[in-house]
């Protein structure tokens, strides 16, 4: 499993000149005079569309080296267990891998989102219903998102996924969905 460290390295290690700055948020792209102003970083910004409930959210969710804490607030209310209403903080770093994501296959949009977060009942109820559901699921840690990416094929949106070795990534075609979460890299 990558740590945070380790994670921003690798992003920055597939990152061009150019884009830098967009994968590596504690970088100062300055040079080294004391006068010298580090450039500023480029905010952060994800959309989302989720599909159980219509609801919509696009926020600005870093800013200027910081994480805002009211946007975070909104974006865990929006992925809350939406069968029983239970919020969960999500992981900041998912939130940091589906920037990093959506940058890498160059699309915006609002992701739309299956499932963020799950409580442990809603977990068990779906494995009740699916061999698929796991047991210890990182959705129940707000570690997990089902997701797809419209104008971004879900082969494609797996395959960049796959490439950034930052987490779990499964694939259903079926239902039309690319699960990523930050535990240790793995794929099914």
């Amino acid at each position: 499993m990558f740590k945070r460290r380790e994670f921003l390295k690798y992003a920055i290690g597939q990152c061009t000149l150019g884009t830098v700055a967009l994968c590596a948020p504690t970088l100062l792209l300055a040079n080294t005079r004391q006068t010298a102003k580090p450039q500023t970083l480029p905010d952060r910004q994800l959309a989302f569309y989720h599909l159980h409930t219509g609801e919509k959210l696009s926020t600005t969710y870093w800013s200027e080296g910081e994480y805002i804490a009211q946007e975070l607030q909104h974006l865990n209310y929006l992925l809350r267990d939406h069968r029983t209403g239970e919020v969960q903080a999500m992981d900041k770093n998912l939130l940091d891998l589906l920037y990093v994501l959506q940058q890498h296959v160059d699309k915006q949009g609002a992701y739309h989102i299956i499932s963020g977060y799950r409580s442990p009942k809603t977990n068990a109820k779906l494995r009740q219903q699916s061999k698929g559901v796991a047991k210890r699921s990182l959705h129940m840690q707000g570690k997990a998102m089902d997701v797809r990416l419209p104008g971004v094929s879900l082969k494609h949106l797996r395959q960049a996924a796959l490439q950034l070795k930052a987490g779990g990534v499964g694939y259903y075609p079926k239902s039309n969905f690319v699960h990523i979460d930050t535990g240790r890299p793995r794929f099914w």
